[in-house]
């Protein structure tokens, strides 16, 4: 039984708490809903002159402000942690059917608030129509492209993702721009989707109720607007992550390194939950052999295909370091102390380091270590220079199964705090 949500001691404060958990889902889903289908402005690639296929089945929508989407963020924001909170005397049902609604109207939502899914289909395109490495090309290099011509950050970049991800942009990109986007949109709902299935089952495992923590992490707004709506693939690297985990806490440590090398070979930032997981495992032998299998057919298969330049990948992640965004928290206290960034964020990495270190320690000293990662991965979201808002999903996992307090009220307040960034007000 999940002892973090309140408890009821009258059938009065029980039905009070009933109305206030339905109120809160019904804020969630009507703000939510009306994110979903808030129009060209709040989707970066509707220029006049884009196809019509850009925006989907929702079309013109509703010609929503980029203010009053702000508010309504904030207000699902708000409503998200409230219901969370009073989750256990709503209905399991119902959450899940929320669930299941509001992820299927950001999966066919248009790419809200990010250039992303272009960058994506643009290294794939690199790759099977002009025969280029998209770890030593640039999106760049596809001058009258459809996808290329929509690129924003990454247009001068070489590829920042895993082998793993770049062969399943391929096949999708040879068929088409379009076919590409909304494929990428379908694999972002169903990958969070199963984060969905892997937590509720974390949760069982950990004697906690499955829907409220499968509802904490994809109810959250950003995972809704950013992660599904923006077709971002850091729900697919926190799947296999997750899977990981998973097999690990049932006692399939060779499955669990394997899935865990997956998680990287989507994107570097997977790397995060390995020590923990190994520091954590009474079977670290069978682990280390997984991580080993996978990390030799990752390597293999990226070497065949794209040469030692797959290495391009780190140095890239690598180079994100060096750009501060601007609601990184190192960003964020350099504007509000009028100081120079770098001795800010330098700090807060030397902190981090050490922070990870006793980490480390505490689990092989015997501690939990899903909730020392769920630490371990919101103090890398707090030191990182460059932070945006689907980055949120590294760590909604781990703190719903954590029943570690003063966490989830971190990712919270992490998810207010991220809630205006990419909004372009």
């Amino acid at each position: 039984m999940n002892r973090i949500s309140p408890v009821t001691r009258s059938p009065a404060a029980g039905r009070a708490v009933q109305w206030g958990a339905a109120v809160a889902a019904v804020l969630l889903a009507v703000g939510a809903a009306l994110l979903a289908v808030a129009g060209p402005d709040l989707v970066p690639a509707a220029a006049t002159d884009a196809p019509r296929w850009i925006l989907g089945v929702f079309g013109e929508g509703l010609a929503i402000s980029p203010g009053l989407f702000l508010a309504l963020l904030y207000l699902t924001s708000l409503a998200w942690a409230a219901l969370w909170y009073l989750s256990q005397r709503f209905d399991s049902r119902a959450l899940w059917l929320l669930i299941g609604v509001l992820l299927t109207l950001f999966t066919l939502a248009p790419p809200l608030l990010s250039l992303d899914l272009f960058s994506y289909i643009s290294y794939g395109r690199l790759g099977v129509e002009e025969g280029l490495n998209p770890y030593e090309y640039a999106p760049a290099a596809l001058p009258s492209d459809q996808a290329a011509e929509r690129v924003g950050d990454f247009r001068f970049s070489v590829s920042v993702y895993g082998p793993l991800f770049t062969l399943i942009t391929y096949p999708l990109a040879a068929v088409g721009v379009g076919f590409a986007l909304w494929s990428l949109k379908l694999i972002a709902g169903l990958s969070v989707a199963a984060i969905a299935l892997l937590t509720a089952r974390l949760a069982r495992l950990r004697g906690l109720a499955a829907a409220p923590a499968a509802a904490f992490v994809v109810l959250n707004p950003l995972v809704l607007v950013h992660v599904v709506g923006g077709g971002h693939n850091d729900g697919l690297m926190v799947a296999f992550a997750l899977l990981g985990m998973l097999a690990l806490l049932t006692a399939r440590p060779l499955s669990a390194g394997v899935a865990l090398v997956a998680s990287v070979s989507i994107k570097t930032a997977g790397a995060i939950y390995a020590p923990f997981a190994i520091a954590g495992s009474s079977r670290r032998g069978r682990l280390g052999a997984g991580l080993l299998i996978g990390a030799l057919a990752v390597a293999a298969v990226g070497l065949l295909l794209f040469g030692t330049e797959v290495g391009a990948a780190l140095a890239v992640a690598g180079d994100n370091q060096q750009t501060v965004s601007r609601w990184s928290v190192p960003g964020t206290l350099s504007r509000i102390f009028d100081v120079g960034v770098d001795p800010i964020r330098y700090l807060f990495a030397a902190f981090y380091g050490i922070g990870l270190i006793g980490l480390l320690v505490w689990v092989l000293r015997g501690a939990d270590w899903i909730r020392a990662a769920g630490w371990g991965t919101f103090g890398l979201l707090i030191a990182s220079a460059w932070l945006v808002p689907w980055y949120v999903i590294w760590v909604l996992p781990l703190a719903a199964v954590s029943r570690d307090r003063p966490l989830i009220a971190a990712t919270v307040l992490l998810t207010l705090f991220q809630a205006i960034n990419a909004v372009p007000i």
